[in-house]
């Protein structure tokens, strides 16, 4: 079940701030997806702005018996993906698996945010996925198929107790942009989904501390815990399952659909 042996899996944003074993709540989500993945047998191509980051996530995966090829690039820039995906096939061949998993949020509305931080955001959280599929859905069609999928966020949905505009925009158009696709690629053999992450304990939370709560890092962590319905936020390694179903063969029939991996929080927002 959920086998990945053969494919090639193209992942952004995979690098770590730190060591991933077992459950680590420091675990990032795209390093976690990576281990994952390499875990049930893809080869991984995984890109990162940051080249340190990047090489603890494919010492990692080597740990973990995996194989895993770095490509530094920032995929809000076209001739850097470009180059990293010829990058990709040069070296393991056309990717079975996309997943766009870079995000990051800054605070602010249309009368507080500046144009330059709106226009990166909507860059980073979304232009990105485009561009990524701009070259990769051509080569996989050629190919007969493939899978991809996008990290998202609850953000994208409902008003979460941050004032981050752009970042939520940016989510909810990733979301219609994978459903739209995935009407359009149905018949191409090529599958598009969405994993729409709620609160995750990951390093980004710090980060997230400093910039909505005066970086009172444990008055912010518990707030998100009493958030959640189930009474603690989510760990990495919950996206990453998520993400390995809807890559594997075992979700063939399922496309255009965005799965919420969120303890209940959804359900619970106005």
């Amino acid at each position: 079940m959920l086998r990945l042996d053969g494919k090639t899996a193209f992942i952004t944003g995979c690098g770590s701030s730190g060591p991933a074993r077992g459950n680590d709540v420091l675990a990032a989500n795209g390093q976690a997806i990576a281990i994952t993945l390499a875990r049930q047998g893809a080869q991984i191509f995984g890109l990162d702005r940051n080249p340190e980051a990047l090489d603890r996530t494919a010492a990692q995966v080597c740990e973990a018996g995996g194989k895993m090829k770095t490509c530094v690039a920032d995929v809000t820039d076209a001739a850097d993906v470009a180059r990293a995906v010829a990058g990709c096939v040069s070296t393991f061949g056309t990717p079975d698996i996309l997943i766009n998993n870079v995000g990051q949020s800054e605070p602010g509305d249309p009368g507080t945010m500046s144009h330059e931080v709106w226009s990166a955001q909507l860059r980073l959280n979304l232009d990105s996925a485009y561009l990524t599929c701009h070259e990769i859905l051509p080569l996989m069609e050629e190919a007969d198929g493939g899978a991809v999928v996008n990290i998202s966020s609850i953000a994208g949905l409902r008003y979460i107790g941050k004032p981050q505009v752009a970042y939520s925009t940016a989510k909810a158009g990733l979301m219609q942009m994978t459903r739209t696709t995935a009407v359009i690629y149905a018949g191409r053999g090529i599958r598009l989904n969405c994993v729409v992450p709620g609160l995750i304990a990951t390093p980004l939370v710090r980060r997230l501390a400093d910039k909505y709560a005066g970086g009172d890092y444990a008055a912010f962590t518990a707030h998100r815990d009493r958030q959640v319905p189930m009474g603690r936020m989510g760990r990495a390694w919950d996206v990453a399952n998520a993400v390995l179903f809807l890559a594997s063969d075992e979700s063939r029939y399922i496309t255009a659909q965005c799965l919420t991996v969120d303890g209940g929080l959804i359900e619970t927002t106005p």
